[in-house]
């Protein structure tokens, strides 16, 4: 199957999740996940009506970042390592992994040397799980505050990985806690904070993702195939 009928049956599914939530399926964004995926299928992607693209490692990017012509628009949705900052400042136009303050601090310093500002997410792991980042749920709302006062960067909302389950049902339950974490934080009305986004949901699990209210949903492989 061609990426282009794919995506066009991703995108049936994203409006059909959405309209039984009982919301506009404008209010969700797909972000293709094009890691390990050559130039050429970002290029094919695009073509076919795909402009936001999440990528997962920092030299990956900038190479990709270098060779893809089209104007598409690039999300960082991996492990960032503070020591990378600089390789995708200005490239990207939100990140999706901000898990601690060292690396949020880095995000604003690289991001300001560039007269530019950054959007963020801050990573919560809301299942525990030793083998997930991301700050816990408690300590999220401290994150939050201290992200919020660097100058170069805005606060748009969370992202979680859930655990993986057969039955995406199993995921509904995480994803309801990140958007009631998010509507705590929100009710907080932080100067600068919003909580516009919820970056949840992936190929297996993102109808349910949808219907807890998530705004970008990061699918790779029922875009572009396996790995």
């Amino acid at each position: 199957m061609l990426i282009g009928e794919n995506l066009g049956v991703i995108r049936g599914q994203i409006a059909a999740a959405a309209r039984r939530a009982g919301r506009d399926p404008r209010s969700v964004r797909l972000v293709a996940v094009s890691k390990t995926k050559p130039a050429p299928l970002v290029e094919e992607a695009f073509a076919a009506g795909q402009t936001l693209f999440g990528e997962n490692y920092v030299q990956e990017l900038a190479a990709k970042a270098a060779e893809v012509r089209s104007p598409v628009e690039w999300h960082f949705i991996g492990h960032l390592q503070s020591n990378k900052v600089r390789q995708i400042a200005g490239l990207v136009t939100m990140i999706h992994s901000v898990d601690r303050l060292s690396l949020a601090e880095e995000i604003s310093r690289q991001s300001d040397r560039l007269g530019r500002s950054c959007d963020v997410l801050v990573q919560v792991n809301v299942s525990g799980e030793s083998s997930k980042r991301g700050t816990t749920s408690r300590e999220a709302i401290e994150l939050v505050r201290g992200v919020a006062l660097l100058p170069a960067l805005r606060v748009v909302g969370l992202m979680t990985m859930p655990p993986f389950f057969d039955d995406p049902e199993r995921a509904r339950p995480f994803f309801r806690e990140l958007r009631l974490l998010a509507g705590e934080i929100e009710s907080l009305a932080i100067p600068g904070v919003s909580m516009a986004e919820l970056s949840m949901g992936m190929s297996g699990d993102f109808a349910v993702a949808i219907e807890e209210g998530a705004t970008l949903v990061r699918i790779g492989s029922a875009i572009f195939g396996e790995r």
